[in-house]
């Protein structure tokens, strides 16, 4: 009973549950929502506002230590300046 029931189920599994699996979350991939126009433009400025932010602390950094020789700055990760220009006209 064992030699015919195992193949049986490999079988099944492999062309019935895979297919049934992969298919069904291809569906819901191509159910998710997507990127609004809205949502593009909110990241968009969500990035400037933090470019801005980041400028800001920079001059507050250099004024304090230019006030205080003693100020050392948090140490920033060095990334190199972007090649691209992601802003939107």
């Amino acid at each position: 009973m064992e030699d015919v029931f195992l193949p049986i189920m490999i079988c099944g599994v492999l062309f019935i549950g895979m297919p049934w699996i992969i298919l069904h979350y291809i569906t819901k991939w191509k159910q998710a929502p997507t990127l609004t126009n809205e949502d593009e433009k909110l990241l968009d400025e969500l990035h400037l506002m933090a470019r801005r932010l980041d400028e800001r602390l920079e001059t507050i950094e250099r004024i304090v230590s230019a006030d205080n020789p003693d100020f050392r700055p948090q140490a920033r990760s060095a990334e190199p300046e972007s090649p691209y220009d992601y802003r939107r006209n």
